[in-house]
């Protein structure tokens, strides 16, 4: 019997007639956390999106810590923390309000909510409109909504995009205090340094399959300082070009 924390076993996803996600297996392990690297298109949202319950698979199946989203929606849902690339947040709702709203569907009251702020270095910030919020402060209070349940599962699609370089670091010793903890953490990144950072295990995906699946040490070593840099530049035909 498996001891896969996540599984997906021939996970497939089509979109009128277009395959977008093409028979992917994987299994990750409770406790670490791995990065999912590719192109634009490659399928690393549609895949988030299908392993956080938002959309289902066309075929194949999804367990997280023995549990299937069709089976029971409610146990698979209380697993995840999710933190999608984008949102629209509710114009005229503060952070704190907006943190309150999560909370709550998460069974959680109001001193929960004020610690995920803080954590995400927002207490300040609780009582401004997050509509007023740079790219980077939005950025951070949906990171601090994934973390609110502290939940076993951590997804996130992009979670460093538009972050300055002082809450880049903050976000990477948070995520690393998660997996000490016990949480496993699944994240889509186009910035190669933070999946070297932050990833005990990278897994490109192009063209909706997986191309490449490694330890991310097994990769330094093999490769060089750039090791991470040079292999994506191989497997996606960017030879000589620098992605941060």
């Amino acid at each position: 019997m498996s001891d896969a924390f996540v599984k997906l076993d021939a996970v497939h996803k089509s979109y009128k007639g277009k395959t977008v996600i093409e028979s992917i297996s994987l299994e990750i392990a409770p406790g670490t956390a791995v990065a999912l690297c590719g192109g634009n298109g490659a399928g690393k949202s549609t895949l988030l999106r299908m392993l956080a319950g938002i959309m289902l698979p066309t075929k194949g199946t999804i367990t997280v810590d023995g549990v299937r989203w069709s089976v029971n929606r409610q146990a698979y849902a209380d697993k995840i923390g999710y933190m999608p690339d984008d949102y629209r947040f509710s114009p005229g709702l503060t952070a704190m309000e907006t943190m309150l709203f999560w909370a709550r569907l998460r069974g959680l009251g109001k001193e929960r909510a004020a610690e995920a702020l803080a954590l995400v270095g927002l207490s300040d910030a609780g009582k401004e409109p997050v509509a007023s919020f740079s790219k980077g402060m939005r950025q951070r209070v949906l990171f601090a909504q994934a973390l609110l349940a502290k939940p076993p599962l951590i997804i996130m699609d992009e979670p460093t995009n538009g972050l300055d370089p002082y809450w880049m670091e903050s976000f990477v010793s948070l995520v690393k205090g998660a997996v000490a903890e016990g949480s496993t953490v699944l994240f889509s990144t186009h910035q190669l340094p933070i999946a070297e950072a932050l990833a005990e295990r990278i897994v490109f995906l192009q063209g909706g399959g997986i191309v490449l699946d490694g330890r991310a040490d097994e990769i330094r070593s093999s490769r060089g300082a750039e090791g991470l840099q040079h292999l994506f530049g191989e497997l996606f035909g960017l030879a000589g070009s620098r992605l941060t």
